[in-house]
């Protein structure tokens, strides 16, 4: 399989896990079960009006997307950056399309905010419109101690870059201040990383191995927690239900909807199986949907994914545009920007 196949697969994994999980996401497992069958939600329902749409974790993601490739086009150019200070800009676009005014000036070039569906309100987390809503400069850091998912959801793009680790942490921390909150968006990116760089690893060994190597950094100690009780459920075949995820938690949290969305990835031989299971329980079933999605899009490619359900994703063509460019702007351009790259200057306006 290809670079670009992974990346795309990854993203629109992501998002179609998300879309798969939003119409439950407020459900208590027991109304999945009176809504959709003993078996749970199994397929693409109506959630925000229409099938597959998608929430705030996606919207997110590639204003994400956005901003790293912006930071790269401004490193290249200018020969200087702070690559959280341009994601953050990024993300106060996003805040733009919340209905939410900016404590500070937002431009409004570049491609992505133009796309009208991102414009829609999606639930978004109180905690992220509350710490970008009070940003006054590019890169402020939050004083809550926050660690909600909300950081990890969005940062799967970071896993195309070399420092995916300190990428997301740094990214995360835009908005969740509790090192539970970021440091598992870092640990998710470096897995992701080292899945798209070696896609023979299996995801276990994968796993472990990013443990091993941030482990030791201060603040780690739930995540690494959650993660080594999954690969020992994994270990023993312990296969994740709606009842033994309760049990782990309800991935309202960074470390728990890791947990979770790993361990769903885990047992899952296909895409399809995979975000189910993560779907079906009583907790933040578009996140956990999202992040094992990821897992599982990067492993099988957007081919893995089933056609009526990319069919019905909404933003598809967006989350496809953006993949080919994590893949080929740093690719085509490491040495530097020129005058013919107008239109690269164009769709990531690097300042």
């Amino acid at each position: 399989m290809l670079p670009i196949d992974r990346i795309t697969g990854c993203l629109l994994g992501g998002a179609v896990g998300d879309a798969l999980g939003a119409p439950v996401e407020f459900m208590a497992w027991p109304a999945i079960v009176s809504a959709f069958g003993e078996a749970g939600i199994r397929n693409l329902a109506p959630a925000y009006g229409g099938l597959g749409r998608i929430t705030d974790d996606t919207q997110m993601m590639l204003f994400t997307a956005e901003g790293l490739l912006r930071a790269h086009v401004r490193g290249a150019s200018r020969g200087i950056c702070h690559p959280p200070g341009v994601v953050h800009h990024s993300l106060l676009r996003w805040l733009l399309t919340q209905g939410e005014p900016p404590a500070t000036t937002v431009s409004r070039d570049g491609w992505l905010i133009e796309q009208s569906a991102l414009w829609a309100r999606r639930a978004p987390g109180n905690t992220c419109l509350t710490a970008l809503r009070s940003a006054r400069h590019f890169g402020d850091l939050p004083s809550n101690d926050s660690k909600g998912c909300g950081a990890i959801m969005r940062v799967a793009p970071c896993a195309f870059f070399a420092n995916a680790f300190d990428l997301a942490a740094d990214t995360g921390r835009l908005t969740h201040a509790h090192p539970s909150g970021y440091l598992s968006a870092g640990l998710f990116a470096d897995l992701l990383r080292r899945l798209y760089l070696h896609p023979e690893q299996p995801l276990a060994q994968a796993a472990a191995h990013s443990l091993q190597a941030h482990r030791g950094r201060e603040g780690m100690e739930e995540t690494v927690h959650a993660v080594e009780q999954v690969l020992a459920f994994h270990a023993r075949g312990y296969a994740p239900t709606p009842e033994r995820i309760a049990a782990l938690g309800g991935g309202w949290v960074g470390e728990e909807a890791l947990a979770i969305g790993l361990w769903c990835a885990l047992f899952a031989e296909q895409y399809a199986e995979g975000v189910i299971l993560a779907v079906n329980h009583s907790g933040d079933s578009d996140s956990t949907g999202l992040i094992a999605g990821h897992l599982l899009g990067l492993k099988h490619g957007a081919t893995g994914i089933p056609q009526p359900w990319l069919e019905a994703l909404e933003l598809r063509d967006a989350i496809e545009r953006i993949a080919r460019d994590l893949h080929e702007v740093p690719a085509r351009f490491e040495g530097g920007y020129g005058s013919a790259d107008a239109a690269i200057f164009e769709a990531y306006p690097g300042g």
